[in-house]
């Protein structure tokens, strides 16, 4: 039977302010009179927390899920249209929580491959410091429209390069997020720490403390929006203890506070991070961490590999929440992220496919299957399912960036959801539909739905012009490199 559905939009009017209300594909819950009831209906399979019943399929009222139906049920309440998905397993929208998008412009490059973090980060500052707001704008698009497309509802960016001319870069990477329809948590980055003052990267794209914390401060009036259902949210994250100065850590963190957002930065991804520290500060990670003020469960790290046994107890006695980047960590050799000790001490763990350069892709389903394969080989068969890495990749990512209406099919919660199909030749004859996706191998979403609106239909982005993105973004790519 051919599916059939229902979209609708709201402009709503807390983006008035923001210049946006011109964007046509930008959907924020509101009270709309003419409140839409969507029925997707008796899904081949469907992962809800606890193996809650739904097998006769998801009520969605506005934004937000009303009803999940019994199997072989029908909902309670009147609906307006139906979404057949007897042809799909349905998952809450994946949730990202560490990209970094620019870094699409530099996959796979030369003089980067075969090299450990340090140096690969040395190889690429040089031609980073030449961003230009096209550059962000257009690589911001492509890695959406990559994470889209592998059923990602939410995605958290860690921007942290500002050379000159650069200083839109958040402001852009909204624009760009609101014309696709995709939540974003944006955060705010930073470096204040050349390899002058000691640090790693370059002079040319660094900024001083007062820089830093004005426009961070002036991103979170402008943009950030509390509570359920936010489409656009602002964190702050001071790059890594190699880049920034003591200072700007405790002050990034008195900012957050005052506002009551979050804050990010990378920590214990390598050991020539645990030697700087112990050389330069004269503390492991997880000590710095606390010394400045971030052990705190406001606080979610990316990567998170390097603890020892009594640092994972006082992370997880804190709420720390990690971001599991498996696909990069391998790619640079870093190391395997202790998840099952960190969730047991009492951390959030959840996904990130980290930069395009040290992915180098934007697949959010590929990265749950690149951590159940990573952990499994780690802890054994018995030890982590298939379950665990698709938790993983939904509530626990949600978790970390602070979000409990999202990351989870449940009453109540926004109608962020993905929906796969089992017909490519690489899910022939598999028996259990969710195994399937992970264990062979999803890579695309056939419909994906973000705060009720369908925002991916029969696996292609509604507006977008994916070829002319691809020859836009390679041509500034190539310019980029020399």
């Amino acid at each position: 039977m051919k599916s059939i559905f229902f979209r609708f939009r709201v402009q709503s009017s807390r983006f008035k302010d923001q210049g946006l209300t011109q964007n046509p594909g930008l959907y924020i819950s509101g009270d709309d009179p003419n409140m839409s009831t969507i029925w997707i209906k008796n899904p081949l399979a469907i992962f809800t927390p606890d193996g809650i019943d739904a097998g006769g399929g998801i009520v969605v009222q506005d934004t937000i899920i009303t009803e999940l139906v019994p199997l072989a049920a029908v909902p309670s309440v009147s609906w307006d249209t139906v979404f057949d998905a007897g042809r799909h397993v349905v998952l809450p929208g994946l949730v990202n929580n560490h990209h970094h998008f620019y870094q699409t412009l530099t996959r796979a490059l030369p003089p980067a491959l075969d090299q450990e973090l340090f140096p690969w980060l040395q190889a690429l500052y040089p031609i980073w410091a030449d961003l230009t707001p096209d550059h962000i704008a257009v690589s911001t698009r492509l890695a959406l429209a990559e994470l889209l497309l592998s059923g990602c509802t939410t995605a958290s960016d860690h921007h942290y390069v500002f050379p000159a001319g650069l200083e839109q870069a958040i402001d852009i990477q909204i624009a760009e997020a609101a014309k696709l329809g995709i939540r974003v948590v944006l955060t705010r980055g930073s470096m204040n720490l050349s390899v002058e003052d000691g640090g790693l990267p370059p002079r040319s794209v660094v900024q001083d403390e007062a820089t830093i914390i004005a426009d961070s401060q002036r991103l979170i009036q402008q943009y950030h929006q509390p509570g359920p259902g936010a489409m656009v949210q602002v964190a702050l994250a001071p790059c890594s203890p190699f880049s920034v100065s003591e200072e700007l850590m405790v002050e990034t963190a008195r900012l957050a506070r005052e506002h009551g957002i979050r804050l990010h930065t990378h920590l214990a991804e390598t050991h020539d991070e645990t030697e700087f520290c112990l050389a330069t500060m004269g503390a492991r990670p997880v000590d710095y961490l606390e010394r400045v003020g971030w052990l705190a469960n406001d606080v979610w790290l990316a990567h998170g590999i390097h603890f020892n046994a009594e640092e994972i107890q006082r992370l997880g006695k804190a709420g720390v929440g990690i971001g599991h980047c498996p696909s990069s960590n391998m790619i640079l050799a870093s190391g395997l992220c202790p998840t099952l000790e960190l969730e047991v001490a009492g951390c959030p763990v959840g996904l990130g496919v980290d930069g395009s350069a040290s992915n180098d892709g934007s697949n959010l389903i590929q990265e749950v299957r690149q951590a159940f394969l990573l952990q499994r080989l780690k802890y054994g068969a018995s030890r982590v399912s298939h379950l665990d890495a698709l938790r993983w990749g939904t509530q626990g990512s949600a978790r970390c960036l602070g979000r409990k209406d999202i990351g989870i099919i449940s009453l109540g919660k926004q109608a962020d959801l993905s929906l796969f199909t089992l017909e490519d030749l690489r899910f022939s004859g598999a028996g259990d539909p969710l195994a399937a996706l992970v264990l062979c191998g999803a890579h695309q979403a056939d419909q994906v739905m973000v705060a009720g609106r369908w925002v991916v239909e029969n696996g292609e982005i509604p507006g977008v012009d994916l070829a002319e993105l691809m020859d836009v973004h390679k041509r500034l790519a190539h310019r980029l490199v020399g």
